[in-house]
């Protein structure tokens, strides 16, 4: 392929000319752009993309890392960042980990080494000493918060939402409360589980092991989580579950086996998802493509380092 000095002789004009056209120079007659263009059309001249960039010093690529390609939590989230992307003409490299740290790593390896511009992780597997290892290459965004501020984000506080959906159960009249989650570990996991004991404290409420329920992801977990409650003797009267898609799945099943919602199980949601609003679910409102429309504008704002907390809303409708 013709390099861009073969394009200068061919269109009788400098190689800074020719530079000029390609990076869209302002200073450069019609005349002389018009022959740069006629030249590279008759060799077919592509650009070195991959070179632009590097006198740029800018990929416009951003990393953004959550763990599953198929929930609806973080399609929403990546809903918010793809919009201001585009808006700033800057395009999406994704990155599925499964929660598998080394897939983590991966991504961050890619800001290290000049791939993309900044990393936004929806929701992280790393240790904090890794964070706080690769946050020297460039922005890293978080969907969590941050105590020690040492990258930006944008996030729920997940001890005051779990407090505001417990105490509503509470005033319902509900005394065996239990919840279901996604992962046991994790900073928003933690705080939720802080929540849920401390508020069980606050009552006098025993705990009880086996109104948690972990690995709850997808609609169809809600019929493992029915199955547990049919084989206890006092199962909970109310669950909080971190989902909207799995407490549908909960209420599905449960309805099947002719479990009345809310009058024997009454079920709250999180999100506010659109199978939220079909299925009549109270439920947490977290304005999710909102934060992901935030977490881009943070990435963009870098070395600039802060922290934005997003409240919640809670939704009254029919199954509690």
């Amino acid at each position: 392929m013709a390099n861009i000095r073969e394009i200068a002789k061919m269109a009788g004009v400098s190689v800074t000319t020719v530079s000029r056209v390609l990076n869209e120079h302002p200073y450069v007659s019609e005349e002389k752009k018009a022959a740069v263009q006629q030249a590279m059309e008759e060799v077919n001249y592509q650009r070195n993309i991959n070179a632009v960039h590097l006198s740029k010093g800018k990929t416009y690529l951003i990393g953004v890392v959550i763990p599953f390609s198929n929930s609806p939590y973080f399609g929403f989230l990546v809903e918010g960042i793809a919009n201001e992307a585009v808006k700033n003409n800057y395009k999406l490299v994704l990155f599925q980990t499964n929660y598998e740290l080394k897939r983590e790593i991966e991504a961050l390896n890619m800001l290290k080494q000049k791939q993309i511009d900044a990393l936004i992780i929806c929701s992280r597997i790393s240790d904090w000493e890794v964070i706080n290892e690769y946050k020297t290459y460039g922005p890293i965004i978080l969907c969590e918060e941050v105590e020690d501020k040492i990258v930006s984000s944008t996030y729920i506080d997940h001890y005051k939402s779990f407090s505001i959906a417990l105490k509503y159960l509470h005033q319902k009249g509900h005394q065996r409360i239990g919840y279901c989650i996604g992962r046991k570990s994790g900073r928003n996991s933690e705080m939720r589980e802080a929540a849920y004991k401390n508020f069980l404290l606050e009552h006098g409420h025993p705990l009880v092991l086996d109104y948690i329920f972990y690995d709850s992801f997808r609609f169809e977990d809600g019929e493992g989580i029915v199955d547990r409650l049919k084989e206890m003797n006092s199962p909970p009267t109310a669950l909080l579950v971190t989902s909207d898609q799995v407490a549908a799945g909960i209420i599905t099943c449960a309805r099947e086996l002719g479990i009345l919602v809310p009058n024997e199980l009454a079920i709250m949601g999180f999100d506010n998802q659109p199978i939220a609003k079909i299925m009549n679910i109270t439920t947490l409102e977290i304005p999710l493509v909102e934060v992901g429309r935030k977490l881009f504008i943070q990435a963009m704002q870098y070395p600039t380092i802060f922290q934005e907390e997003i409240e919640v809303k809670l939704i009254e409708r029919l199954t509690v």
